[in-house]
């Protein structure tokens, strides 16, 4: 019989709705981006190089904004911070409208990374402080709507602006959307708590933020380059030592709270996260290539072809209930076989459109229910007073898998090109994607089997 804390209270609901909103910008705004690369080297007259850091500068300035969010969640208080990462998401798209040349659309990138990496930690603890431990599930399904939609609305959107409008549209998009969201955030969101983190761990900050930075600017760079070359080793290097030199010290409140590990569903939560970041981002970064380099269609074309993944995503928002009710495990291995299912079609050369637009949707599905379950099972034994650190470091190894996921592909996938035909390198490159969604069953055997009580 369903009682009534199975269903998602009114007031949870609307603030749900009311951050949804939030989210969708830099959601968008990733997509969007991404479709005007070329017009933006055209207009401003920079080398696909230079132009390639207007994604660059936002991904390294959102990873370095990430690992404070906690702390500060804590200190000044999730609202006020979550208005704060709205305003300099703002900022930061009027400023990269109005931007003159390309190096000063680049730095105005920075202040829109660092708000987006801001928002979706505060995000996470903002909801999970209302909603209980019953119904993350439910209340996943529906803040992470606005990541389903934006892979299909994003490209559409983008296609529109940049064909038929200025490329500064593309940013001054963001600005209704911010502007409205800041004003409902400031007359429905609860005020905060008294503060409750201690001194900044000024140490930690510098050991951590540069770290990441310099991590993802060098698998980032590894599609130019390949891993042997020093423009990828140097910064790795430096960037695991600074990492190793994070995790070694010790700090009274550190700036990531590394006890969180020692809860086992956290622990293997987090390697999941990791590990399917190869799986989704990896294989991201190969369908829409793949439609392009070896089905010879157009950018527009590539972008319409994907969007089933989309619709799968969207209908597997009952994966979060069913996470409530049965537990995070059975639906990551379940949602794990469909991804794997879903990818097997683009491993065979001569598979059609309409088989590879229903694998499409299968494999939408399955990591869906994947990112769903694996949330529900990083923050459902874990304290109140836990979530923001938890939040914050959940973004960390998604980020991280996500850039190691697109550089080892892209490796794989150029040294397949060297020696193969175009279709059966793909073929090659989905078959390691395939694999690395088989692996991350490992960690997910270790998740919680049943609902928690």
């Amino acid at each position: 019989m369903t009682t009534t804390t199975d269903r998602l209270d009114r007031s949870v609901l609307k603030l749900a709705a009311v951050l949804v909103l939030g989210a969708l910008a830099p959601l968008l705004d990733s997509t969007i981006v991404t479709v005007a690369i070329h017009t933006l080297g055209a207009d401003l007259r920079a080398s696909v190089a230079t132009v390639q850091w207007v994604s660059t500068a936002y991904l390294l300035a959102l990873a370095m904004a990430v690992p404070i969010t906690g702390w500060s969640a804590n200190r000044f208080g999730a609202k006020r911070m979550w208005i704060l990462a709205l305003g300099l998401f703002l900022a930061g798209s009027m400023l990269c409208g109005a931007a003159w040349d390309i190096g000063s659309l680049i730095a105005f990138r920075v202040v829109q990374g660092v708000g987006g990496g801001l928002m979706l930690p505060i995000l996470q603890t903002l909801l999970l402080r209302v909603a209980g431990r019953d119904r993350i599930g439910r209340l996943m399904a529906v803040v992470t709507l606005p990541a389903m939609v934006g892979p299909i609305l994003g490209p559409v959107i983008g296609g529109v602006l940049v064909g038929h409008l200025d490329w500064r549209w593309i940013f001054y998009v963001n600005v209704p959307i911010c502007i409205a969201a800041i004003a409902f955030a400031v007359r429905t969101l609860q005020p905060d708590p008294p503060a409750t983190a201690a001194r900044l761990d000024v140490l930690g900050l510098l050991l951590v933020s540069p770290a990441l930075a310099a991590i993802i600017y060098g698998l980032s760079q590894v599609g130019d380059h390949g891993f042997g070359q020093s423009a990828v080793l140097v910064p790795l290097a430096v960037g695991v030592l600074l990492l190793t030199a994070f995790v070694l010290r010790r700090a009274a409140e550190p700036l990531i709270d590394l006890a969180l590990f020692r809860t086992r569903s956290f622990a293997a939560s987090t390697a999941l996260m990791f590990l399917t970041g190869f799986g989704l981002y990896g294989a991201m970064l190969l369908l829409p290539l793949f439609y392009q380099q070896a089905r010879g269609e157009t950018v527009t074309a590539a972008g319409l072809l994907l969007v089933p993944q989309g619709i799968g995503s969207l209908l597997a928002r009952t994966a979060g209930g069913l996470t409530d009710r049965l537990g995070p495990r059975p639906v990551v291995l379940a949602g794990i076989v469909l991804t794997a299912l879903g990818t097997i079609p683009f491993a065979v050369a001569d598979a059609s459109y309409w088989l590879l637009g229903i694998a499409l949707v299968l494999r939408g599905a399955g990591l869906s229910a994947v990112n769903l379950a694996v949330m529900v099972g990083a923050f459902r034994d874990l304290e109140p007073t836990q979530i923001p650190h938890a939040s914050s470091t959940t973004r960390i190894m998604q980020q991280l898998g996500g850039a190691f996921g697109a550089a080892t592909l892209a490796v794989v996938l150029q040294s397949q090109l060297t020696g193969h035909h175009t279709s059966t390198a793909y073929a090659h490159s989905f078959l390691w994607a395939i694999a690395f969604t088989v692996v991350a069953a490992v960690p997910a055997v270790f998740l919680p089997a049943r609902a928690s009580r």
